[in-house]
């Protein structure tokens, strides 16, 4: 059972300072931390500050930052316009991940546009890990590179870098992930990176897909080309920029809403044959316009399958494939690795939750492969986040990897020697993982991560068990006071009868909806059900026809229906006649031409008093 936690309501002057906005809406721009009417009317036209933008061509549409405002942007386009006209080799180092992957393509294409010698190099996850490495930098070399550009990595890889250089190597890092906390550590290159705290960049929270936008940007705006042919270059990026952002679940606030809007539109276009496919192939739309949640739950994660289960060149190809059958092939590919991944997941979270006592749970889950056991690194990551989500607790996720091995003539099985470890983690909103894998960090060989998730690996056994003790040391510390109960964030309490089309559809201008920018969860209470009806082919689904039992003067009354997919079950217990609290999202229902203001059931419960404010 979640705790139901309304959002702090905003206060008297909050509401005297923003007149003609609808107390919801108002409520709901409160709670994503815009607080000033230039902030409030910036979001709600969805554009930036003007005089930090930058348009690339006199009519362009949609105008974003000024990539120029990074600090070291005009040194890098530089670097790379030269190495462009002096046909030297350029490679694009990207990351395995949907993010990373769209990152690259964006990249590689449009340098390829601009006359560049370039290729792209994706690292493999489980031989060579996340970002730079020093055998495929001397591979590199050895091909006759001359510059290499990061995407979605690098900050952390200051002796990758100083490598490079001694080979001959030019290098720019183009990054989004925090630095390490001592400038010392930090490499000695050029760095594109939001997070850098060196850098005034005035969106921190860009993709690493949005970054290599900001470079294509610069470059962009500095070539010898027709403004028409600048702005077709730009919008055949924005696609992947939305697919790339949402799936690495940055903030959908600022810069990145503009972003993920625009190449949402792109996305719906079907420009872009392997999307199409994989669209196809996923069912993601059923002749609806694609939305963020689409990407999030459909694309990125078939995206992210090539790496976990095999390589990440299999959805690179799809991106940049010309062929379509090829694109038909590769789409049925992903599509049927996720159904693999979904499996794999699920196996393990079973294995994992064998070692969880739920009556005595610790401040930090850690879930450790058994000596016989060696779980897929690609979905360690995905555990840890459902178990996260299970138990409201911080998780670790830690799978053993064979070093060497040699085989017993006895059992005739490669028996261990020699054994490393790699895992990932997860957190909540109370506990800052990656500031305290920081503090564990004389036990592990190489880690990076956020405060909400981590990375890791660690090389010898007696280091696990040190650096298992202190982080849950330190969770322990830090949570000690914290109400470790699973919570349901309720945006804000709505009146049942104040629901009508015209609220729905400011509610939707508020999207694309994602991190930091939720889709509305609300709340109204002591409804009265109506009418039950169950639904599907084995009438799994449930509608509920909702009424207020008191309407206050002014305000209809009226009744509506609310959805719960695959919910009859987990909700029989209902019956005509009984008062309820309901957390629900507003939409529209637009059935065989009709439309009509419904809700969609995110949790029920037999009338009781309002939950507490957060």
């Amino acid at each position: 059972m979640k705790k139901w936690q309304l959002s702090p309501k905003f206060t008297p002057d909050f509401l005297v300072a923003h007149p003609g906005v609808a107390p919801v809406i108002l409520q709901l721009l409160f709670n994503r931390g815009l607080e000033t009417p230039a902030e409030i009317a910036t979001f709600l036209r969805g554009d930036l500050e003007p005089e930090l933008i930058l348009k690339i061509t006199p009519d362009e549409e949609q105008s974003f930052y000024n990539p120029f405002l990074f600090k070291d942007m005009a040194a890098a386009v530089d670097l790379i316009i030269g190495h462009i006209k002096q046909k030297n080799p350029i490679i694009v180092y990207g990351d395995y991940d949907a993010d990373g992957v769209t990152a690259s393509v964006i990249l590689l294409e449009t340098l390829r546009i601009l006359h560049a010698q370039a290729d792209v190099y994706l690292p493999d996850r489980v031989s060579e890990g996340y970002g730079l490495n020093q055998p495929a930098i001397q591979q590199i070399a050895e091909q006759g590179g001359r510059l290499i550009i990061t995407v979605d990595n690098g900050v952390r890889n200051r002796a990758e870098v100083a490598y490079a250089k001694k080979l001959g190597l030019d290098i720019i890092i183009t990054d989004h992930h925090v630095l390490a906390p001592d400038p010392q550590d930090w490499p000695d290159c050029l760095i594109i990176d939001p997070a850098h705290p060196q850098d005034n960049y005035p969106w921190k929270q860009l993709a690493g897909v949005g970054v290599s936008f900001k470079l294509i940007s610069a470059l962009i705006s500095k070539a010898n080309l027709a403004d028409q042919q600048k702005k077709l270059i730009l919008e055949r990026c924005l696609d992947l920029v939305a697919v790339g952002t949402v799936a690495d679940m940055v903030s959908l606030l600022g810069e990145n809403r503009l972003l993920v809007a625009s190449g949402l539109k792109i996305l719906n276009q079907n420009k872009r044959l392997g999307l199409t496919e994989l669209i196809k192939a996923t069912r993601s739309n059923n002749a609806k316009p694609l939305e963020a949640w689409n990407i999030g739950w459909q694309i990125g994660p078939r995206l992210n399958a090539a790496s976990r289960l095999s390589h990440a060149n299999s959805a690179f190809s799809l991106l940049t494939t010309t062929d379509p059958v090829e694109a038909q092939a590769l789409a049925a590919e992903l599509n049927q690795r996720n159904l693999s991944r979904q499996q794999i997941t699920e196996e393990m979270i079973a294995q994992v939750e064998e070692q969880i006592d739920p009556n005595n749970l610790p401040p930090l889950i850690i879930g450790l492969a058994g000596e016989n056991q060696i779980w897929n690194e690609g979905v360690v990551g995905l555990v840890a986040g459902r178990i996260t989500e299970k138990y409201y607790r911080p998780a670790l996720v830690i799978t053993r990897l064979i070093e060497e091995a040699e085989f017993d003539p006895a059992s005739k099985k490669l028996v261990p020697k020699k054994v490393s470890f790699k895992g990932s983690g997860r957190s909540i909103e109370e506990f800052n993982m990656i500031a305290a894998v920081e503090k564990c960090s004389d036990f592990l060989d190489k880690y990076g991560g956020h405060p909400m998730a981590c990375g890791f690996s660690i090389k010898a056994e007696d280091n696990l068990e040190e650096f298992k003790k202190r982080i849950l040391e330190l969770a322990s510390q830090d949570l000690a006071q914290a109400d470790l109960v699973p919570k349901l964030k309720i945006e804000a309490e709505l009146d049942f009868a104040a629901i009508e089309r015209g609220l729905v559809e400011q509610i939707s201008a508020l999207a694309p909806f994602g991190q930091n920018n939720p889709q509305p969860r609300l709340a109204s209470y002591n409804l009265r059900i109506d009418d039950i009806v169950t639904m599907g082919f084995d009438s799994q689904h449930i509608k509920l026809r909702l009424a207020p039992t008191e309407v206050k003067s002014g305000l209809s009354g009226r009744a509506f229906w609310a959805l719960a997919f695959g919910a009859a079950e987990e909700y029989k217990k209902f019956q005509i006649g009984d008062l309820v609290d309901i957390v629900y999202h507003l939409e529209i229902n637009d059935f065989n031409g009709r439309q009509e203001v419904q809700l969609k059931i995110v949790d029920l419960r037999l009338a009781v008093s309002p939950p507490s404010v957060s």
